[in-house]
């Protein structure tokens, strides 16, 4: 029996780190980010849908999406989000439930599925367990604002644009400190898989 993960965080809350650490144990881990990169590569599915309904002016010269034109459509526009939400998450989540299953297949004792907005998005229905990186709020702003080189005004509006991670914190089954040092947060890490015993992997 295979467990199902689902890792999530908020921006610059340290989601990455833990992801690196599950990957370096061999766990598969399949990135909802990765996959709907893919999802919009030339040729494929989502990609021609996108094209057929936004026109040719969102792609560059070598046909690849201009990711700058569809971002000022989509943004300014809700009806637009969400009908190239209604293309794209379809597709990445049919390639997630893909490598999911042939995970299975071969086995795996847990297999991750590293969702940013697994919560927003009510994908923890998706899973067995729910994994949460957490900070606090004061070093998250701080965090990023280093990072992306953000005002504090900045800073702030990106996180405000997701939900809060204390409430997160209140829907996760588990949920890693990162305020302190990499090492405790992936002590705490290795810590939660024993805890379901699906450590040494």
């Amino acid at each position: 029996m295979t467990l199902i993960v689902g890792l999530t965080g908020g921006i610059a809350s340290g989601k990455s780190t833990i992801s690196s650490y599950y990957q370096s144990l061999h766990i598969p881990i399949i990135d909802a980010d990765i996959e709907s990169r893919l999802a919009v590569e030339i040729g494929e599915p989502a990609y021609v849908e996108i094209v057929a309904h936004f026109g040719k002016d969102i792609l560059h010269q070598d046909g690849t999406l201009n990711r700058q034109k569809l971002g000022e459509i989509i943004f300014s526009n809700e009806g637009e989000r969400d009908v190239l939400n209604s293309i794209v998450h379809p597709d990445v989540r049919r390639r997630m439930d893909e490598k999911q299953r042939q995970a299975v297949k071969m086995g795996e004792k847990i297999v991750i599925l590293d969702i940013p907005l697994l919560f927003e998005n009510k994908l923890n229905t998706m899973v067995d367990r729910t994994i949460l990186v957490y900070v606090d709020r004061d070093i998250q702003i701080a965090r990023l604002r280093n990072r992306n080189n953000l005002s504090y005004e900045q800073a702030v509006n990106r996180i405000n644009a997701q939900m809060p991670l204390l409430e997160k914190k209140a829907l996760a089954d588990e949920v890693i400190n990162n305020n302190g040092t990499i090492e405790n947060s992936l002590q705490q890490a290795k810590n939660i898989l024993e805890k379901w015993h699906v450590f040494p992997i």
